[in-house]
């Protein structure tokens, strides 16, 4: 199923999807930035290049929901495909779907445009069966676009997106759960079931505002790893439970005047102790860092799973 150009409340429903060459849903939006698109044939397009950036015209998806849908062996042909994938699109509604079986991501939010999306209550596994990198959910943020998401006016910020009470289960080529990539900001990660994985949250190449809280991480490498970032827009990890198999909460700014805002998280390992910012937990709870945060030995399955079922609902 595609969904292109100007669409509004499109809705994919109880739906099933298999053996799929590429992508099972995408919606597309366009902007202005070359002479001809044969995505719109005969459409005559004005001020490329300059509007390459512009969205506000309207001439993209918004409030697309995909919902009650299962997906599988998707991209047979096309590998870098997911489940669904969105790009010049805004405020979608991704909830309450089983995906599994893809050689990439399951769900690929492939810019920053407008943003104000929800991706909710969905079970995606088996992801990146062909490929390295990412997991159940990847997106990517190389290119700011102007739009009226955030707030009704004109901006190159977008709306956070918020991604909650999912189980997702990094088992093929893990490397996150849920892949911040390339400069993506206002993500807003909480409540969900997160299995596996060489960490627990990402951000690269930029990328800031990235919140993680109120998750339980099972049998993550370590905590977090992220990129620096400015004064105002740092990353926050907080609230959460992690089963971690190393011995480190991970990589991330320790000091200066953008620190990542890191406190009140439960770790677990198998000695019951953890390091962090190059000293033990204790030692760097005594500069004032990481308040409230504690770490015990590793708990039995059945206790996460517990954690899972209360989360989740089950």
């Amino acid at each position: 199923v595609m969904v292109s150009g100007y669409n509004r409340h499109a809705a994919i429903t109880n739906s099933d999807f298999a053996f799929v060459g590429g992508n099972a849903v995408a919606a597309w939006g366009y902007t202005n930035e070359t002479a001809s698109d044969p995505g719109r044939p005969g459409e005559r397009i004005e001020n490329y290049p300059h509007a390459g950036v512009d969205g506000t015209d309207g001439n993209h998806p918004r409030y697309t929901t995909v919902s009650g849908c299962s997906a599988r062996e998707v991209g047979l042909y096309e590998k870098q495909s997911s489940f669904f994938v969105q790009a010049k699109t805004a405020q979608s509604t991704v909830s309450g779907n089983v995906f599994f079986n893809g050689p990439r991501a399951g769900i690929n939010a492939n810019d920053g445009f407008g943003g104000g999306d929800e991706i909710s209550h969905n079970l995606v596994f088996s992801t990146c069966r062909e490929s390295g990198d990412h997991g159940p959910f990847n997106s990517w943020d190389r290119q700011p676009f102007l739009t009226t998401v955030r707030d009704g006016s004109a901006s190159m910020t977008m709306a956070w997106r918020e991604i909650h009470h999912n189980f997702f289960i990094d088992n093929y080529s893990p490397q996150e759960d849920v892949d911040n990539d390339d400069g993506s900001a206002y993500y807003k990660t909480h409540h969900n079931f997160l299995v596996y994985g060489g960490q627990g949250m990402k951000n690269d190449f930029g990328g800031h505002d990235n919140h993680h809280y109120s998750n339980v991480y099972a049998y993550v490498g370590r905590g977090l790893g992220v990129c620096s970032q400015r004064p105002g827009h740092e990353d926050r990890f907080y609230d959460n439970k992690l089963v971690i198999t190393g011995n480190d909460v991970g990589g991330f700014a320790c000091d200066g005047a953008a620190k990542t805002v890191v406190h009140d998280n439960e770790y677990f390992t198998a000695s019951g102790s953890i390091a962090e910012c190059k000293m033990s937990l204790p030692d760097w709870q005594k500069r004032g860092e990481d308040k409230g945060s504690t770490v015990a030995k590793l708990p039995a399955d059945k206790e996460i799973i517990g954690w899972a079922r209360k989360l989740l609902g089950f």
